[in-house]
Parts: structure tokens; C-alpha cells; sequence
């Protein structure tokens, strides 16, 4: 039990205070950097923040659910997709850099938070786990859509990690559905959006 809390807590530290790592190479990682006004630059650099900001929930959430899963299969699926949330950390990271901001300050609070929710929604059996996987990332994806009509036209690279991240969000939630997942109730969902809502408007300053 010991072992397994100090790999928990290594999966922690990693995530929030460390660079990410990715087999992947970084989408739109070959186009040219955008002319972009200072403007423009501090929005997609806020955008991206939130992105980034988000996988760290993910990661978090799956780590949560993972620790209370009870098969297999679900666990597997929770790692896979926690793994590809990885390599989001790393795009969104990297291009914040690039675009010369920081991540938020507030990553360790939202990953704690993330964390018991996770372990929370893995208590309820694994069906409603993954049921609150597949709406987890039915709205990641909805969020994502809209930083695609918020970026800047011209800022291809930003836009090539949004788009990619979109389509991996959407195979996860397929996966979940596929595994079993329940629909979760309506009050659940309007809850889940509103802290949402809370951590994309907090992240996109603080």
C-alpha cells in the first residue's frame, strides 16, 4: 500500500511540476510561427493555458478512477487515455512557452481537486466510471471546438494541437462507451459543466 501511494505521489509531482513526455511529435510542430499582434498573442497563449490547465484535470481524474476501478479493462482504458492526455501536457506546455506565457498557478489545487472527484467516480462502479469519462470528454470536446472559433485565424501551429487533441477526446469518450458506460444524470452533467466553467475562467488569468 505504501509502494503504491509513493508511485501515486510521483505521478503527481511529475504532472504538474514537469515537462511531459510524447512519442507523438507535436502537431503543426513543422508550420511557421504566425505574425500575430501582441493582442493576439496573449489570447492564444490564455487559451492554451486553459488547455493545459484541463489535461491536468484529466490526468488527475484518470488517476482517481484508475485507483478504484474493479476491471481490467477499465483500468486499461483509463491509462490509455491518461496517456494521451500526457502528450497534450507536452503540446499545450511547449506552446505556451513558445508563446511566451506561464501555466497556471493554481494547476496544484485543480489537480486535487481532479484527483477526488476521480476516486469519487470510481467508487460508484465502474460503468458510471466510464460514463463519467465519456461525458469528461464529450465536454473537453465541446471546449475544444470553441477555442477553435476563439484562437487567431492565423496561428496554425495552436490550432494543429486543438484540432488533434479534439479527435483523441473523442476516441476516448468512444472507448467508454463502447466498455459499458452509463449515461450519467442530467443534474451530474450541468454540475460537471459549472466547475468546468469555474477552472476554463480562472486558468485563462490566474
Amino acid at each position: 500500500m505504501i509502494e503504491k501511494l509513493i508511485v501515486e505521489f510521483d505521478k503527481a509531482l511529475r504532472t504538474i511540476f514537469t515537462v511531459a513526455p510524447s512519442t507523438r511529435a507535436i502537431p503543426g510542430e513543422g508550420l511557421p510561427e504566425a505574425d500575430m499582434t501582441d493582442s493576439e498573442r496573449r489570447n492564444a497563449a490564455a487559451l492554451m493555458r486553459v488547455n493545459h490547465c484541463g489535461e491536468i484535470c484529466a490526468q488527475a481524474l484518470y488517476q482517481g478512477q484508475a485507483l478504484t476501478s474493479r476491471t481490467p479493462e477499465t483500468r486499461r482504458a483509463l491509462e490509455h487515455a491518461a496517456w494521451e492526455e500526457t502528450e497534450h501536457l507536452n503540446w499545450t506546455e511547449r506552446r505556451i512557452a513558445e508563446l511566451g506565457s506561464r501555466k497556471s498557478l493554481l494547476n496544484p489545487v485543480w489537480y486535487v481537486g481532479s484527483l477526488s472527484m476521480g476516486v469519487l467516480a470510481g467508487k460508484f462502479g465502474d460503468e458510471w466510471s466510464l460514463g463519467f469519462l465519456a461525458e469528461t470528454e464529450r465536454q473537453v470536446g465541446s471546449h475544444l471546438e470553441g477555442h477553435l472559433g476563439a484562437l487567431p485565424a492565423k496561428d496554425a501551429r495552436s490550432r494543429r494541437i486543438v484540432e488533434q487533441m479534439k479527435t483523441d477526446e473523442a476516441e476516448h469518450a468512444e472507448i467508454a462507451i463502447r466498455l459499458g458506460a452509463k449515461e450519467l444524470p442530467l443534474p451530474v452533467k450541468l454540475g460537471m459543466r459549472a466547475l468546468s466553467k469555474v477552472m476554463t475562467l480562472t486558468a485563462h488569468y490566474v
